[in-house]
């Protein structure tokens, strides 16, 4: 017979200490999701995701179990974390390293991100939604340009996440988040040559329907695909050689997430990601080392307000907190589970994160930036002799050590004698991450800074997360094209 889940929590915390567990964590997870699709004008089949589950995890013996259940009895609670126990013990006798966890401070807490009244995801009807996808589509397939525009596609998607995660050491985390996201993809092309360009757009928040109007979401999306149309049918060769770069938010968001993010996770630096997404070209002796000039400085921080990636405790119970991945050029913080913190004799930075009851918690990015600087945006542009401005990129590619990498501008203009002039196509910053954050110098104020949404994928089972990118202009030196 089904039992009260919350009830399900305490007694699996209970139970886990009458096995002898030296840690056990209960983690209740309720997710409601939708997803409403559009394509070139037609709605297609949407999704709809209602699920809920606790996810056990036991430390013994050197050992960690995992197992995670959706029918909300006591005979199943007692099975999992069982489980869980055997799979703990079984692991921690062939480790010759044994697993520990961090000490870290215990918490009670509850937190949430919802959106307004009459606003939040299962208040919206389904009909409102794709309506409003209809109307966006019908402005963009109207909209006069020299180019055409043959295809466009548009993917919403909320949802509502409530979590209750309690552990043995008397950590009590309660949070409700809702999370909105627009995902779209715009080609243009040109009618007379036949070139064409691709525009991809994702946009997400904490919150309800009502960031949609918070993006100005009809205006942004008609200034975007015209501009795409001039891309295809106005842009000329960008210079090659060595020339200046000005990159906007766009890029900067995808540099601070490839190139800074991913390989400041620790697990990644262990090793434990080689197989699944690669490996990382920094290591625990690079504390304290100089990465980037003194312009840069990179934070993941998972507490702003309203972000893709926003909750104040991680799911391991630690209070979160800006993570400074690189300080003023240096390496300074890596993004630490408990497990990985306490193999590195260290302390946690909040970065557990788990997709679901039935997903461990990794370390994960959250909300990737680089910090903002002291610079107008005139000044940026002014004494570059030859150079671009890249406001966003079309394509990107990096190495599994996240160290070699390339990016390749969409929205891109010529800058020659201080002075922003046509638009280029398919400018390309190719370059070595020490080499990209060495060069930086010069960054923006913050009344620049803007973010995009993404969702990071990682793990194995995979886990998409939700997270924020961004930045302001920043301008970078001595780039070689070819």
């Amino acid at each position: 017979m089904p039992t009260d889940p919350y009830d399900l929590v305490e007694k699996a915390i209970d139970e886990g200490q009458k096995l002898e567990a030296d840690y056990i964590e209960a983690r209740l997870v309720s997710t409601n999701a939708n997803t409403s699709i559009l394509k070139n004008g037609v709605p297609e089949l949407g999704g709809i995701i209602r699920s809920k589950g606790i996810g056990i995890r036991v430390l013994k013996d050197g050992g960690v179990g995992f197992a995670s259940f959706n029918e909300m009895t006591k005979d199943e609670m007692n099975i999992a974390v069982a489980f869980a126990t055997k799979m703990a013990e079984a692991s921690g006798k062939r480790r010759e390293k044994k697993i520990l966890f961090s000490e870290e401070d215990i918490h009670e807490a509850k937190f949430q991100a919802i959106g307004k009244s009459g606003k939040r995801p299962l208040e919206v009807n389904p009909e409102e939604k794709i309506n409003r996808l209809m109307d966006i589509d019908k402005l963009l397939a109207e909209l006069k340009t020299d180019a055409i525009i043959p295809f466009r596609f548009f993917q919403m998607n909320d949802q509502t996440i409530e979590k209750y995660i309690l552990t043995n050491e008397g950590a009590k985390i309660e949070s409700e988040i809702d999370l909105i996201q627009l995902f779209g993809i715009i080609v243009a092309v040109n009618p007379t040559t036949g070139s064409k360009e691709q525009l991809m757009v994702q946009k997400g928040k904490a919150g309800g329907f009502e960031s949609l109007d918070y993006w100005n979401i009809e205006d942004y999306l008609v200034k975007e695909a015209t501009t795409l149309g001039k891309i295809v049918t106005e842009s000329k060769e960008a210079p090659t050689g060595t020339i200046d770069y000005v990159v906007g938010p766009n890029v900067i968001g995808i540099m601070c997430h490839e190139n800074t993010g991913h390989p400041s996770e620790a697990d990644r630096i262990l090793g434990r990601e080689g197989a699944q997404a690669g490996e990382s070209y920094l290591n625990e002796e690079m504390i304290g080392e100089k990465i980037g000039s003194e312009h840069v400085t990179i934070i993941d921080d998972p507490t702003l307000e309203g972000s893709y990636g926003y909750y104040l405790y991680d799911d391991e119970g630690v209070k979160a907190s800006p993570r400074y991945l690189h300080r003023k050029g240096v390496f300074d913080e890596m993004l630490h589970n408990r497990e990985s913190a306490a193999f590195m004799g260290t302390n946690s930075t909040a970065a557990a994160r788990a997709i679901g009851f039935n997903r461990e918690p990794i370390p994960r990015m959250a909300n990737t930036y680089l910090e903002p600087g002291n610079f107008e945006f005139d000044e940026l542009i002014e004494d570059v002799k030859l150079g671009v401005l890249m406001h966003n990129f079309t394509e990107w590619n990096i190495d599994d050590r996240r160290y070699q990498s390339k990016y390749v501008g969409l929205e891109a203009y010529l800058i020659e004698n201080g002075e922003v002039k046509h638009l280029v196509r398919r400018p390309v910053v190719e370059t070595t991450t020490p080499k990209l954050w060495g060069s930086v110098d010069a960054v923006a104020k913050k009344d620049l800074l803007e973010f995009d949404a993404a969702t990071c994928g990682k793990g194995d089972p995979m886990q998409g997360a939700p997270v924020y990118h961004g930045g302001s202009f920043m301008r970078i030196r001595n780039v070689e094209v070819r």
